[in-house]
């Protein structure tokens, strides 16, 4: 660990995820978007050149390891938070990570979609392009699990290239998506961990909706990015308090 940063209601990690998290105490949700598996890593590569469907820049090749090797890891420290264990995946990817926390002591609950509307094409026409990512949702707190959102259905409708996107990070996440999830699953004053930080999107969702986060992030120059917007998301309030800045 070479950086720590404390931002508002937000304390910002530079370095491994496996080496810092066992150093944190108990966290009451864990929200990642972790690596993609190999498969993806192999097909994003492909896609070198291209430019995005907003116009804004060429596609970038993904910039870290995937998430296979380390995922069992991942899970059993997960384990150890009070609440809820939510991590992005391929679609192809839902069946892994459901291999790897069944055993473990949180329960599996199921796969949510974020439906992408204005997703990539195909651009080789060989068959359908790819509409859609999920993400595993795992109960690891005590009794029944606890959600803010009833019977909603797990479906999560948002564009991938809206005017707020900041466009560096080759997988970076819509605000108002997390913002949603977060609204969901978690509550007021409670801690939120993102082990991969990235350039900090759930980080701003959680600190606008007064939530206290910890991100980690081993690359210097996404951790230099999520703590710029993440200090600047301290200063727009509480997105869920009518008329307050989105």
């Amino acid at each position: 660990m070479s950086r720590v940063e404390h931002i508002g209601n937000a304390t910002l990690y530079l370095g491994d995820c496996l080496e810092i998290m066992p150093t944190l105490g108990p966290v009451d949700h864990i929200i990642m978007d972790p690596p993609y598996e190999a498969i993806m890593h192999a097909s994003k590569g492909g896609m070198k050149g291209l430019v995005r469907p907003d116009g804004s820049h060429h596609w970038k090749p993904l910039d870290f390891a995937p998430i296979d090797e380390i995922r069992d890891e991942v899970i059993t420290w997960g384990a150890q938070c009070d609440g809820w264990f939510i991590a992005f995946c391929t679609s192809e990817g839902v069946g892994r990570w459901a291999d790897g926390i069944n055993p473990s002591p949180m329960r599996y609950k199921r796969a949510c979609v974020w439906v992408k509307p204005d997703s990539t094409p195909q651009m080789n026409g060989q068959g359908p392009a790819q509409g859609a990512e999920h993400f595993v949702c795992a109960w690891a707190g005590q009794g029944f699990a606890r959600w803010n959102a009833g019977g909603k259905r797990g479906v999560y409708t948002h564009c991938v290239n809206s005017p707020e996107r900041e466009g560096t990070h080759p997988t970076e996440k819509p605000r108002r998506l997390m913002s949603e999830i977060i609204a969901d699953f978690t509550n007021t004053g409670q801690t939120i961990l993102d082990p991969f930080m990235g350039s900090g999107t759930t980080g701003v969702a959680a600190v606008m909706a007064d939530r206290r986060f910890i991100g980690i992030e081993l690359q210097e120059h996404y951790f230099d990015i999520a703590a710029r917007r993440i200090e600047e998301a301290q200063k727009q309030g509480d997105l869920f308090i009518p008329g307050a800045a989105a």
